[in-house]
């Protein structure tokens, strides 16, 4: 604490150079925060967000993932515009096994008939109730994406079933497989089965010791 009878011009002095002082030091710990929000808890620098590269994406499973996560994402962002913006939106998606999966507000026909009226339509397209509208929709995208996803299911399931061929090469049986062989995805299902297998073979052997005489 300064103490200083009358404001001179030493005292004003002083004054500024202690605010300066502080204000040096409150910058020199905010830079020192902000060098240790990029430093990596392994060590080495942060380069910050990085830039996704676009490219195709070679495994199916992976693809047909992504291609229904970013569809979701697509029609919600162009249901969010049209609710903001009160825009008329029409958006038709064909996946890669050519299924057609659309969005419309208030609804794909509308849309299309407004701009490009099919022959015979005399009549003014009127809209119909965006509550119904919006439900209706909802339930299609519900229906589709559970399509997408079983057929999903269906394409993992062949390629394990394809793996579990390829393991059993030389094999009589498909439990002789060579689990060496097996990756990741194909070990549980590989375990699974052989579980079922275990619990048929015991049901069986049950309903032998059953049908056997009783002893004397």
């Amino acid at each position: 604490m300064l103490a200083c009878r009358s404001p001179s011009l030493h005292c004003i002095d002083v004054l500024t150079e202690q605010k300066q002082s502080k204000q040096e030091r409150r910058n020199r710990a905010t830079a020192a925060r902000s060098i240790a929000t990029m430093v990596k808890p392994g060590g080495g620098t942060s380069k910050g967000r990085q830039r996704i590269e676009i490219c195709r994406i070679e495994d199916k499973e992976r693809r047909q993932v992504t291609f229904s996560k970013r569809r979701s994402g697509l029609f919600k962002k162009a249901s969010e515009l049209s609710t903001l913006c009160g825009a008329r939106v029409a958006i038709v998606v064909f996946s890669e096994g050519r299924h057609a999966f659309s969005f419309g507000s208030p609804s794909v026909d509308a849309v299309l008939r407004q701009y490009a009226p099919l022959p015979g339509d005399d009549a003014p397209v009127v809209d119909a109730d965006f509550g119904e509208d919006y439900e209706a929709m909802g339930l299609r995208r519900a229906a589709e994406e559970t399509k997408e996803q079983v057929a999903a299911e269906k394409a993992r399931m062949d390629a394990v079933g394809e793996k579990v061929l390829q393991a059993k090469t030389g094999k009589r049986f498909w439990w002789e497989a060579d689990v060496e062989a097996l990756g990741e995805a194909e070990l549980p299902e590989f375990t699974r089965a052989l579980q079922r297998l275990k619990d048929c073979v015991r049901r069986r052997a049950d309903k032998l010791l059953a049908a056997l005489p009783p002893q004397q």
